[in-house]
């Protein structure tokens, strides 16, 4: 492999993210650090969709917007830059800052497909949609997968609507570290670390201390933490119910989240819409769920 570094310094970021698809991305930057190289609509078909390019809309006075593809803090950590797929959390959370300060917007409707992503800039955007929550309706209409950090910043909407076969889940927090050392005895490389600071040079080079596999981990509860308690914050339960329930990082189906108390209800997207007067005519429903209620209260 022509540059190990790079693949670990990519798995060593705290990440929130569907794990098979976070798997995808790493193989596809080792693939490419051993030479294999990949044009834009293969990279794109492997790890970001053409549906992460959706853009706001409005559909008359219903804001639209999109959280589709990998989530990363301001600039894509992904080797995708032709096609910019993806969102970042600082932009999302801009997006919704945006509308949710327009008069002429009466509801929001967070159109979402992701696999997660990088925990950064994350809670911020989901405190963002938290401070829409009592001003007009926001709801997160899944249409394909609201996973890991995408939940992380879902959950805090009035209501999570799911289509048929959507899923939802994978609640946790990752990283990685990769001991290179052997690999680059290999090559005839020996590496010597430099540096000033007790804990500077930690983590660069060979196995880990047992007190620095401690810092990592708490680094990963520290953000788990966070996450479960926006998760209980955003549906209304206790941490408890999140850490021992739900919030095990295992995806879950429509039936299963709306039945574990992770969404309210299993529709379409053009169902979604026409319960806000946008879109085609709404089927007949059934009786409305509290928590659809107090969003189409705030109407």
């Amino acid at each position: 492999m022509k540059y190990p570094h790079i693949l670990a310094a990519f798995a060593s970021e705290f990440w929130a993210m569907e794990p098979g698809k976070l798997l995808a991305i790493v193989d596809l930057l080792a693939m490419q650090a051993d030479g294999v190289k990949f044009g834009a609509e293969e990279i794109e078909a492997r790890i970001s969709p053409a549906t992460a390019n959706a853009l706001a809309r409005r559909e008359g006075a219903v804001a639209v917007v999109p959280l589709r593809g990998i989530i990363s803090p301001r600039v894509s950590l992904t080797p995708n830059s032709s096609t910019g797929g993806g969102a970042t959390a600082e932009g999302f959370a801009s997006a919704i800052d945006q509308v949710a300060t327009d008069d002429r917007v009466k509801a929001i409707i967070v159109d979402a497909d992701t696999p997660g992503g990088n925990v950064l800039g994350v809670d911020e955007a989901s405190a963002a949609v938290a401070a829409v929550r009592g001003r007009k309706p926001i709801v997160v209409q899944v249409t394909g997968n609201l996973a890991s950090a995408g939940y992380w910043i879902g959950c805090s909407a009035d209501e999570i609507v799911m289509s048929p076969s959507s899923a939802a889940g994978a609640i946790g927090v990752r990283t990685a570290y990769d001991d290179m050392t052997a690999a680059m005895e290999k090559q005839g490389i020996t590496r010597e670390i430099i540096s000033a600071g007790k804990f500077k040079g930690e983590g660069l080079l060979g196995p880990l201390s047992d007190e620095t596999r401690a810092y990592m981990q708490g680094r990963i509860d520290e953000y788990y933490g966070m996450f479960v308690d926006r998760v209980a914050a955003g549906r209304g339960v206790t941490a408890a119910a999140v850490r021992d329930g739900f919030g095990q990082g295992r995806m879950l189906s429509a039936k299963q989240a709306v039945r574990e108390g992770m969404a309210d209800r299993i529709a379409t997207m053009a169902e979604t819409l026409a319960r806000f007067g946008a879109g085609a005519p709404s089927p007949e429903r059934t009786f409305p769920r509290e928590r659809e209620r107090r969003a189409l209260a705030l109407g």
